[in-house]
């Protein structure tokens, strides 16, 4: 048990939580921030308000109701590290999909989160990441720098980000180096990876020592597409972002189930973005092709591998991923995610809104179930 957490919060927030376990309200130290604008969100809910001990989760009687103050806790949020935008080049950052990417800033990041009603926002790599085919000592730099300046961003913005760090995929040996600065030096939240490295996806066994670690350390994995040397340049005038990102988020996942990294590793907590991609409308073809000879990868079948894993909403809260998702998947795996700032972040909050969660749905994914899966520090 973490000082500070659980009974003292329930004292404080003076209404009758005995029932709720002290874990299921333990934001922690590093989160004093989010715990504060939290418990600003319970008092506009009342006595009324319910966390049940399983899921975390705030009920509200009003489904439009909204807590005073930032309240979101964004898990898909992207920082542009000076190398990373040199690595880029000045056409690339503005040519996306967001012109004020260009003049992106740690202050103006704060800001937009603000007016987003965004608490907290959990930091990774830009889009596009490391490279695919980045190795060497580029590769370890880009990494290094982009987890270092992170980790700034946490300490220059006290309770408002939390650092998904990343790592040199393709250099086993400093990939392990880096998870160790990351976690024991930086602090991080959990890690942040692509969906390929140099045409291998995740499940390839030359990951296998990185995920290893990571499992011992019961390590929080955000996972972001990125494209294959396959399919950059399919369809000339086509941005490989329309589709080629979602699809390679079914690869990675398929890459995870047939290697059995998901039954072999069960400490990984793994988030998927942008409403899981294709994957959810190809859950139930891959389930049925699955072949007897890997049924040790899912012992209790594909789809209740794939129950486990959370997914953002980001950039795919829409009727029509929505709807997938959440045939697939338990609410309590769906978390709260922008793109930021590829993707204006009103895209997702209003698609969100639009879509008819019940009161207690929209607080579950606004904040409780990633509270439940960030418990930070813990000790």
């Amino acid at each position: 048990m973490i000082p500070g957490c659980g009974g003292g919060l329930k004292k404080h927030i003076g209404c009758n939580l005995d029932s709720i376990p002290d874990d299921a309200l333990c934001c922690t130290s590093g989160f004093s921030g989010v715990r504060r604008q939290f418990l600003k969100s319970l008092g506009v809910f009342g006595a009324s308000a319910i966390l049940p001990g399983t899921a975390g989760l705030m009920a509200l009687d009003d489904a439009q109701a909204a807590p005073a103050g930032p309240h979101r806790i964004d898990v898909h949020h992207h920082l542009i590290s000076p190398s990373y935008k040199k690595l880029s080049g000045p056409a690339r950052v503005n040519q996306r999909s967001d012109p004020a990417l260009a003049n992106w800033t740690p202050a103006g990041a704060v800001k937009d989160m603000d007016n987003a009603g965004i608490a907290v926002a959990m930091l990774s790599i830009a889009t596009g990441g490391i490279p695919a085919n980045l190795a060497g000592e580029p590769a370890r730099t880009l990494a290094r720098d982009t987890n270092e300046y992170g980790a700034q961003m946490v300490r220059d913005f006290p309770g408002r980000f939390g650092l998904l760090a990343s790592l040199p995929m393709l250099e086993p040996e400093a990939s392990l180096q880096e998870i160790e600065y990351a976690f024991t030096t930086l602090k991080a939240d959990g890690i942040a990876l692509m969906t390929d490295y140099g045409d291998k996806w995740p499940g390839d066994p030359i990951f296998a020592p990185i995920f290893e670690e990571l499992n011992r350390r019961k390590a929080i994995v955000f996972v972001h597409p990125t494209t294959p040397s396959c399919c950059t340049s399919l369809i000339p005038g086509v941005p490989v972002s329309w589709t080629e990102f979602d699809f390679d988020t079914a690869r990675a996942i398929t890459s995870l189930l047939v290697n059995g990294t998901f039954t072999k590793f069960r400490n990984l907590r793994f988030i998927f973005t942008h409403s899981g991609g294709t994957i959810p409308v190809l859950a139930k073809r891959v389930a049925d092709m699955f072949p007897p000879a890997l049924a040790a990868g899912a012992p209790n079948g594909v789809e209740a591998e794939l129950r486990k894993l959370y997914f953002d909403i980001a950039n795919g809260a829409n009727p029509y991923s929505l709807t997938a998702l959440t045939k697939l998947v338990p609410l309590s795996q769906l978390l709260f995610g922008t793109d930021y700032p590829f993707v204006k972040i009103g895209i997702t909050v209003d698609g969100f809104r639009e879509y008819g969660f019940s009161a207690k749905d929209v607080l579950a994914i606004n904040n409780g179930n990633a509270m439940r899966l960030f418990p930070r520090l813990r000790k």
